[in-house]
């Protein structure tokens, strides 16, 4: 991987910091998309611009921190091809990845630490998607992203 893309809101700011060192000494370039500060702001602001570079495919992965990862986890999972996952330990977040192939991992500032976020992140990291039964099962929320698109033009 070349680079992911990671961002928070107020809330998740300080972990969001904490885990841009612990990407980049690990050789994975980091391209943050914000907030800049802890000064109050919106979580679906920064959690669009996540998901949209995502959906889109400017880039294969990304990183959302929030307070609690519910309200980023709603906005990313609204584009189409996003799938993130609230993950809040180790095992969850290798489930995401062999079961879900889960392109954006969503972390709550407020239930888990660094040290934790940090292990997290080399799990999803480091964890392939299986395929087989699971692909099937992909291919079935895709068709069910493209039927809500077309029900929404008529």
């Amino acid at each position: 991987m070349s680079k992911i893309l990671i961002a928070s809101d107020h809330a998740g700011f300080t972990l969001k910091e904490k885990l841009k060192n612990f990407l980049e000494k690990k050789g994975i370039g980091v391209k943050d998309l914000g907030t800049y500060s802890k000064e109050r702001c919106d979580y679906p602001v920064f959690a669009y611009e996540l998901a949209k570079d995502v959906s889109e495919g400017k880039s294969t992965r990304g990183i959302l921190i929030c307070k609690s990862g519910i309200g980023n986890s709603i906005v990313a999972n609204r584009l189409p091809g996003v799938r993130a996952a609230l993950c809040h330990n180790i095992t969850i977040a290798r489930l995401s990845r062999e079961h879900n192939d889960s392109n954006v991992l969503v972390l709550g500032s407020a239930f888990v630490k660094a040290d934790l976020a940090k292990r997290i992140i080399s799990a999803w990291l480091n964890t392939k998607f299986l395929g087989g039964r699971h692909l099937k099962r992909l291919k079935l929320i895709n068709q069910i992203d493209k039927n809500i698109r077309v029900d929404t033009r008529r």
